[in-house]
């Protein structure tokens, strides 16, 4: 006997970019025990991906994967094409996706900065304009920074700057998306321990120093991004518009 989804976003589809692993895996684990079918889309590691898709399947919920390339303009077209012939509509559109060359400022070329500009930012602008088409009768947004937007790290100086525009960007889709009852958001996650941070020079040495500041007796991980986004793209955080929402157990806190 077929039984009807339970949870926040029964019924709901929710497409997480970049899902296949780390943050981004954990975000669609997490819609989906809260009851929506997803949309995993990955660039490389299908096999990844089609883990992710098994289990959330196996809770119930139906998952597709898409390959797409973000930095793409022609794949992301046809990633929300695929949406739409599978599921007609979409009610959330996370943009988790990131990529960058990690380098100091003076070795940065015009190819690594495009690179990284196209798939963490022009890649939430096409995005975000593809689901606002799919969401007629409302729905949300929410896009991952870092607080490299508007703090200086080591070998982020393509990642900060492009972070930057990013969450400039969703304060433009706030205020133009609001009369369609889209809600656009970010959460700005301090340093996560994921995979990604391997790509990193020196990484273990930035890491214990962001360690020995931490207020807090732990760092940030990948559920605390997930509970906060379940709340973020929900009917109760209908007010909070165009707001980047900082995730740092305090770390960017000033203490005198």
């Amino acid at each position: 006997m077929n039984t009807q989804p339970t949870g926040k976003y029964a019924g709901k589809v929710v497409c997480v970019t970049g899902s296949s692993r780390g943050i981004g895996r954990q975000l669609a684990l997490r819609f989906a025990q809260e009851g929506a079918d997803l949309v995993i889309t990955y660039a490389r590691n299908g096999e990844a991906a089609r883990s992710v898709a098994m289990e959330i399947e196996a809770m119930g919920q139906r998952a597709i994967t898409v390959r797409a390339n973000l930095a793409q303009e022609e794949k992301i077209g046809v990633l929300f094409d695929v949406i739409q012939a599978e599921f007609g509509r979409l009610d959330v559109f996370i943009h988790n996706a990131a990529s960058g060359r990690n380098r100091e400022i003076m070795e940065v070329d015009a190819k690594g900065w495009d690179w990284t500009m196209d798939v963490n930012t022009r890649a939430f602008l096409l995005g975000g304009q593809q689901a606002a088409k799919l969401m007629p009768e409302g729905g949300a947004m929410l896009a991952i920074s870092s607080f490299g937007s508007d703090r200086v790290f080591p070998y982020y100086s393509t990642v900060g700057p492009s972070k930057a525009a990013l969450e400039s960007l969703v304060r433009y889709f706030a205020i133009e998306l609001a009369p369609k009852k889209i809600n656009v958001n970010a959460i700005s996650a301090g340093a996560v321990e994921t995979d990604a941070l391997n790509h990193f020079p020196e990484m273990d040495q930035t890491l214990a120093s962001i360690k020995e500041k931490m207020p807090y007796h732990r760092m940030v991980t990948a559920d605390d991004i997930a509970n906060t986004a379940i709340f973020l793209c929900s009917k109760e955080a209908e007010m909070m518009r165009g707001q980047t929402l900082r995730l740092d157990g305090g770390l960017t806190l000033l203490v005198p």
